[in-house]
């Protein structure tokens, strides 16, 4: 994750101390949603470091009508915030309504809040649209002194916008997901460790990756993580890198000589497929 300057670590520090009383006075006097949007505007410029004037705006229009408030760098739209009431516990119906602004506009990244509670999401452009939560925070519990708290909001700050920390940290994410440990879990380079462990521990017994991958499948992995769309694509991403990884080899040790390249390349295809095939 990229690290935060340290003017904006001073910048978010001291809008944690002075922002936090303020909402939760807000949340005491349970104010509306109008309310609410003024403060999180003040929020989005004195923690995250946007401009009020250039950068915030209340006006753009999404099928005649209004989002709550959106975020333009550069003339471009970033991502689009949908608010509710600070006494308002957000909820699915929320999510999908921002989502849908932002699909609207081809905009990847949609926020939601109430002031307090904080969630951002990746906007997956597929048939349905689907959204994935990237990050989420509550700032009246976070405490200044955290460094970790500190990261995730620079997350979402103009500097963190900037160096694509968003993205950067949907990334890590994804690539640390249930689904892709799952797909790592069951394929073959892991399947034969864990068969020559096996063997290590309980000398004299013959364990065949096929048993391996099926106690995997039915007494270890839950069900769920290996299947559906997400599931696949998973397993997909992991045979499609155990086919890189085994055309790199073969030509390091075949060298660079132009048919045996070709060759590799066409082989690597197959092992990828095969692959595939395997962990499904």
């Amino acid at each position: 994750m990229s690290s935060v300057p340290k003017k904006a670590v001073e910048r978010i520090r001291a809008a944690i101390k002075k922002f936090q009383p303020i909402l939760q006075t807000a949340k005491t006097r349970d104010v509306n949603e109008s309310d609410t949007v003024v403060i999180v505007a003040d929020l989005l410029q004195e923690l995250f470091g946007y401009d009020k004037y250039t950068e915030i705006t209340s006006e753009h229009s999404i099928r005649s009508t209004f989002c709550d408030l959106a975020i333009k760098l550069d003339g471009a739209l970033a991502f689009l915030l949908e608010v509710k009431a600070i006494g308002i516990e957000l909820k699915d119906i929320h999510v999908k309504q921002a989502v849908d602004y932002a699909a609207n506009q081809g905009c990847d990244w949609v926020g939601l809040t109430n002031g307090a509670t904080w969630r951002v999401y990746k906007v997956v452009f597929e048939k349905p649209i689907q959204n994935e939560l990237v990050i989420e925070f509550d700032l009246l519990s976070l405490s200044h002194r955290e460094q970790a708290a500190i990261q995730l909001l620079g997350l979402l700050s103009k500097e963190g916008w900037q160096k694509a920390g968003l993205v950067e940290h949907h990334s890590y994410k994804q690539a640390l997901n249930r689904f892709t440990l799952g797909a790592i879990l069951l394929s073959e380079p892991v399947v034969d460790v864990v068969r020559r462990e096996l063997r290590r521990t309980t000398p004299g017994i013959k364990v065949e990756p096929t048993d391996v991958r099926s106690l995997l499948i039915t007494e270890v992995i839950k069900r769920d993580v290996l299947e559906g769309e997400k599931a696949t694509a998973a397993k997909r991403q992991i045979a499609r890198a155990g086919g890189r990884a085994l055309r790199q080899r073969r030509s390091k040790d075949d060298g660079d000589d132009d048919l045996t390249g070709d060759a590799d390349v066409d082989s690597g295809a197959d092992v990828g497929t095969t692959d595939e095939a395997r962990l499904n």
